[in-house]
């Protein structure tokens, strides 16, 4: 039993030498946000075409995802394999576009045999290195300088550090550049539409809530029996009480209807005014769908009217949340 938990804390000591090393590395990337960053940041804002994210290896994967992140944060990008460049992808590339090459060595041959076409194109070229005296830093336009002490491979071979720093890099521009455009949340969401981010962000309440005749609405001079009858029909568990110039004046819930039974109000002989809820919460049909779920949940309800300048115009429960997966 001893040596079984010698070599589960030996298994733990290796993890937490691994995220120091990788720590480390991430913390001295500070020094080098400088002037070569800037100039990165500056070329792909001027850039009136696309980022072309070059990539070998370890290098690619990293790049793919930094292509990603672009793409998703305002950032036109997308990822070009360098082996698949010479054989015809290269035509990706259009003049307009500006490159961005990771390589940690900056001797990765996949990736300098592509840098005179590129640079016969006119293309503006940023290098994310490990090694800032390297031909691909050295040919760069802009070379970001990503360069780690120590992989946190104990044999020095995988690429760890040194990816980890890459990507690091590759979110700091990002991130700079979605702050520079203005870019907003509203933004974010039209390029994550399938997500649970972009039903939140796209979809509003006119986008989920009942809409004309399938409104529960009676007038206020109607019995409560007729309130009952509309609220099954439309079966949201409520129905909007209005005056006879149509503006609201109250709502009649479920909660209502049993605090009458437990009282033994006739429900045939009287009228919904005199037991309706007052007012009752209501949104505008232009607000984030998200806003009337954070509306139902905060006063505890399980309907909501929509109005526009106090006419009912719409209304919605808690399934029509549910349904638009905003739950």
């Amino acid at each position: 039993m001893p040596n079984k938990d010698n070599h589960r804390a030996q298994l733990k000591q290796l993890g937490l030498a691994v995220i120091k090393t990788e720590t480390d590395a991430i913390s001295k990337l500070t020094q080098h946000i400088n002037e070569d960053f800037i100039d990165a940041c500056e070329l792909i804002l001027q850039c009136e075409g696309k980022i072309a994210v070059i990539g070998m290896g370890k290098s690619g994967h990293i790049g793919n995802k930094i292509a990603a992140t672009l793409a998703s944060t305002g950032t036109a990008a997308f990822f070009v394999h360098p082996g698949e460049a010479s054989h015809g992808d290269l035509g990706m590339i259009t003049k307009g576009d500006v490159a961005l090459a990771l390589s940690n060595s900056g001797e990765t041959a996949e990736v300098l045999s592509i840098l005179p076409i590129l640079k016969r194109l006119g293309v503006p070229l940023i290098s994310i290195t490990g090694n800032p005296s390297s031909t691909l830093a050295t040919l760069s336009d802009a070379a970001i300088n990503a360069s780690t002490d120590k992989e946190a491979c104990p044999l020095g071979l995988a690429p760890t550090s040194s990816t980890t720093a890459a990507l690091v890099m590759g979110d700091a521009l990002a991130i700079a550049l979605l702050e520079a455009r203005g870019f907003t949340e509203a933004d974010f969401a039209l390029s994550h539409p399938g997500g649970s981010l972009g039903r939140r962000l796209l979809l509003h309440v006119n986008d989920v809530m009942h809409k004309g005749d399938d409104i529960p609405v009676i007038e206020q001079t109607a019995l409560v029996s007729s309130a009952l009858l509309e609220m099954t029909e439309k079966k949201l568990g409520m129905t909007a009480i209005v005056n006879q110039q149509g503006q609201l004046t109250g709502i009649f819930t479920d909660g209502d209807l049993r605090r009458m039974l437990e009282s033994n109000t006739d429900i045939h002989n009287t009228k919904v005014l005199q037991v309706m809820t007052q007012g009752g919460a209501t949104i505008s049909p232009d607000k984030l769908a998200v806003e009337a779920l954070q509306l139902m949940q905060t006063k505890k309800i399980n309907a909501l009217l929509v109005t526009d300048d106090n006419k009912l115009v719409g209304a919605l429960n808690m399934h029509d949340m549910l349904k638009a997966g905003l739950s």
